[in-house]
């Protein structure tokens, strides 16, 4: 098992992975393919756009090429404070495993790499809004049920 920062070429596997995602999140609704095309294009600005900001982060677990895991992180900057020094927080976002794969320790083992890059890079912390399924899982790799933020929709 190979973990890694994720690259260009690694976009399509990528894109099919987070359709992949919504599907399996939302099994009721089906898409069309006039769907999965503009998706495509949606989501490959964002990658490419993501990639060139120096703020996102995709790690990736691959197996012989293929993408079978993969975590996205922003980095989020502080307003400086006087009297220290401000460093980023990394919120984590799009947490997934492909089926066939899972609870194998493999999202455990990509974890543990981005909270030993957390640690290096000295981000102040990291934050998840978890599903109510995945919560075990993020209780497993050390977090805690922290008070929920306020909200404003309109």
């Amino acid at each position: 098992m190979n973990i890694r920062l994720a690259e260009r070429k690694d976009f399509d596997q990528l894109i099919q992975m987070r359709w992949d995602f919504t599907i399996e999140d939302y099994e009721t609704k089906s898409f069309g393919e006039n769907e999965m095309d503009s998706f495509k294009l949606e989501c490959q600005t964002f990658l490419e756009n993501a990639m060139n900001s120096g703020n996102w982060f995709i790690w990736v677990a691959e197996e012989d090429e293929k993408i079978v895991s993969h975590i996205y992180i922003e980095l989020i900057q502080k307003v400086p404070r006087p009297g220290r020094i401000t460093f980023p927080f990394a919120y984590m976002t799009n947490v997934y495993t492909i089926k066939e794969y899972r609870s194998k320790g493999i999202g455990s083992k990509l974890m543990k790499t981005i909270h030993e890059w957390v640690k290096q890079n000295k981000y102040e912390f990291i934050i998840v809004w978890p599903s109510d399924a995945s919560r075990n899982y993020y209780e497993r790799n050390g977090y805690k049920l922290c008070k929920e933020p306020m909200e404003f929709f309109y």
